[in-house]
C-alpha cells in the first residue's frame, strides 16, 4: 500500500526559511514524478510544484518560483521541498502526492508564516 508521510512544516516568521520532506513507501519511487500542492485557509489546494521521476527539471507556481526549491532522492525515496523568503501568503498545509493523482496526498504539514 502506497503510503506518503509530509513533515518538517512549523511556524516561521516571515523571509525565514523551512524544508519540508515527503517520505514515500509502497511503490516504486524512483519511477514517479512527484508534486508538491499547498491548501491555504479557507481555500482550495493549489499546485505548487512537480518534479520529474529522475529528479531533473522540477517545475514551480509562478508564485513561489525562485524562492522554493524541490529534490527528489530517489536513494532515500524522500522528496523535499526547501522554502526561502516565506511570506505571510504561503500559509497553508502542505502535502506532497504523485503526479497526476493528487487523491494519493499524504496527511499534510502544517506552514504558517508570521509577520
Amino acid at each position: 500500500e502506497m503510503h506518503l508521510v509530509e513533515s518538517g512544516g512549523g511556524l516561521v516568521q516571515s523571509v525565514g526559511s523551512l524544508r519540508l520532506s515527503c517520505s514515500a513507501s509502497g511503490f516504486t519511487f524512483s519511477t514517479y514524478a512527484l508534486t508538491w500542492i499547498r491548501q491555504p485557509p479557507g481555500k482550495g489546494h493549489e499546485w505548487v510544484s512537480t518534479i520529474m521521476a529522475d529528479g531533473v527539471d522540477p517545475s514551480y507556481a509562478p508564485s513561489v518560483k525562485g524562492r522554493f526549491a524541490s529534490y527528489k532522492d530517489n536513494a532515500k525515496n524522500t522528496l523535499y521541498l526547501q522554502m526561502n523568503s516565506l511570506k505571510i501568503e504561503d500559509t497553508g498545509k502542505y502535502y506532497c502526492a504523485k503526479s497526476g493523482d493528487w487523491n494519493s496526498k499524504g496527511q499534510g504539514t502544517q506552514v504558517t508564516v508570521s509577520s
